[in-house]
């Protein structure tokens, strides 16, 4: 009798080791954890692959934009200053245009031709009147080099919170496992929990990239304007020094 009961003991202990083996068996691939993802967790990983091609969309624009902006400033500023030197102003302003992808081009262009429709006059309206339009370009071309950015930095502050919601979801699924299924091992749980990791790692690894790039670009936004500010401050003594001469 006790030989039998001890083989029964026996022969339970090994179907239980063999399902919780079978349970805790758990493909960590990226097609095995998408399958094993449900719905809520898998419209969390969307938005997050769809917010990476967002950002990765605004990097590379604002880098190409950025580059050619500083790529054509530097042809740009010596040319214009030996057209200006020379009083030739629409030959200034003809520079300009050839370099339309410069931001002190555009900001240039605008004092100029400000100036120029006043007869090329160098009176006190005149030169407060170009003023007044090299900060309205001012403004407009820092409003072009910003443009993306607030995505980024969007992108930088949700992303996280959306892959913690992944992570969420996938310990109340780890729980309704467990509940379900009325057993308390790894293997009920395996399955839950690696979705709170994927989630949560994929969060930060979209977030990570947009901070960084948004930091890296609000900074050359910035060095931006200190260059568009000295271009017009250049311009305006430019135009108080045509204005003595006459």
């Amino acid at each position: 009798m006790i030989l039998a009961q001890l083989a029964h003991f026996a022969s339970h202990t090994v179907n239980s080791l063999a399902l919780f083996q079978e349970e805790q068996v758990v493909s960590f691939s990226p097609l095995g954890l998408w399958n094993s993802m449900g719905w809520l967790v898998r419209c969390v990983v969307i938005v997050l692959f769809m917010e990476s091609i967002w950002s990765l969309a605004v990097m590379i624009d604002r880098y190409l934009y950025f580059s050619a902006a500083r790529k054509q400033s530097r042809e740009f500023a010596p040319k214009v200053a030996g057209a200006l030197k020379d009083s030739k102003l629409e030959e200034a302003i003809k520079i300009a245009d050839r370099n339309k992808k410069s931001h002190l081009a555009e900001v240039v262009t605008a004092g100029l031709q400000e100036f120029r429709a006043s007869a090329g006059t160098a009176t006190e309206e005149t030169i407060a009147s170009a003023g007044r339009a090299l900060e309205r370009a001012e403004a407009i071309v820092h409003a072009k080099l910003k443009r993306g950015l607030a995505v980024l930095a969007t992108i930088g502050a949700t992303a996280p919170f959306v892959g913690l919601l992944g992570t969420v979801i996938g310990i109340l699924h780890a729980f309704q496992q467990i509940a379900t299924q009325k057993i308390a091992g790894i293997g009920a749980v395996a399955g839950g929990i690696s979705e709170a990791l994927v989630t949560t790692a994929f969060g930060l690894f979209v977030a990570i990239p947009a901070v960084m790039a948004f930091n890296y670009f609000t900074g050359r936004v910035e060095n931006f304007d200190v260059e568009m500010d000295n271009s017009s401050s250049e311009l305006v003594d430019y135009f108080i020094k045509q204005s003595h001469k006459r």
